[in-house]
């Protein structure tokens, strides 16, 4: 059987079955009534047997047989299949590639640390990171996932919280040789501050000020200290004995845990306002490469115990 050939056919029968009627089903197909009237002809032929009762209720109305009645339902679901196949072509013209956008910090300290168990996981998809202080436009630059820091809410885009984070002073283990140097908050404002100032323009993100404050530090108008626009950096600077820096829990975590950096004051809890969420275009969730990535985002978070 050469099916394939009558392919325009079936559609047409469908069509017509759906409508009751040969000009209904040209409409919807951009074709004209006679097409369609000929393709339905042409399966009638092949098939060596009528398709439909042509009867007459004010206007011509298509009554399909019963051995129509019957087929339809395996000939709709076999479009419905086709039409997934042909999105899913269309769909794997990009799926080697999956552009994630981050900020260099981000892809630094937590994301390139980790990214091959996803590579592991996904052989067959590349990651094409866009590293960004400024938040770019998803549709202009083709970027198919984010993952962005703030409130949660970007416009044009969906948002997931990813990770909620605290923040706490780190410095290098070798500025705690004298067990007198810092032992209350206090002792801070005579120390080199490192300051990060990669997001002063985002309300809400976490500042020496703030932190001194909650722990009761009153005299804090008078530091000085370093000022960097890269929170990676901030961290660098940290580790290599040029003051206290004011981390954010998520990058240092890996820092931490080599023994690179040491948290100090970890009585005093303080959570920041803002948080990591996963964004893509509402458009694009449905595409499997992008829910690959998504997925492995928030298995990552839990086996990593960064949260």
């Amino acid at each position: 059987m050469k099916a394939p050939i009558y392919l325009n056919a079936l559609r047409a029968f469908e069509a017509s079955a759906r409508y009751q009627s040969f000009s209904a089903a040209a409409e919807k197909l951009n074709v004209t009534p006679a097409a369609v009237g000929q393709l339905v002809r042409t399966l009638e032929e092949w098939l060596g047997t009528p398709l439909f009762h042509r009867g007459t209720s004010g206007k011509m109305r298509l009554i399909p047989t019963e051995a129509a009645e019957l087929a339809l339902p395996d000939i709709r679901a076999g479009f419905d299949r086709l039409t997934l196949g042909l999105e899913r072509l269309k769909e794997g013209a990009n799926s080697g590639i999956i552009t994630v956008a981050v900020s260099p910090a981000f892809a630094a300290k937590w994301l390139l640390p980790r990214i091959d168990t996803f590579q592991s996981a996904w052989p067959y998809i590349s990651v094409r990171l866009d590293t960004n202080l400024k938040a770019v436009d998803f549709a202009v630059q083709k970027v198919d996932i984010g993952v962005r820091y703030g409130l949660g809410n970007w416009p044009g885009l969906m948002s997931e919280k990813l990770m909620e984070e605290e923040v706490y002073p780190v410095c290098s283990p070798r500025l705690l040789r004298d067990d007198l140097r810092l032992r209350k908050p206090e002792d801070l404002t005579r120390e080199m501050l490192i300051h990060d100032r990669s997001m002063d323009y985002q309300t809400g993100f976490p500042s020496w000020t703030a932190w001194l404050k909650k722990a009761g530090v009153t005299d804090i108008e008078k530091r000085n200290g370093m000022q960097i626009n890269n929170s990676a950096a901030v961290l660098q600077a940290a580790i290599d004995g040029s003051g206290i820096a004011l981390a954010r829990s998520v990058m240092a975590h890996d820092d931490l845990a080599a023994g690179r950096l040491v948290r100090l004051f970890p009585e005093i809890k303080f959570v920041s306002t803002l948080a990591y969420y996963v964004v893509y275009r509402p458009e694009c969730s449905g595409l499997s490469k992008l829910q690959a990535f998504r997925q492995w985002l928030f298995k990552e978070v839990i086996e990593s115990g960064v949260r």
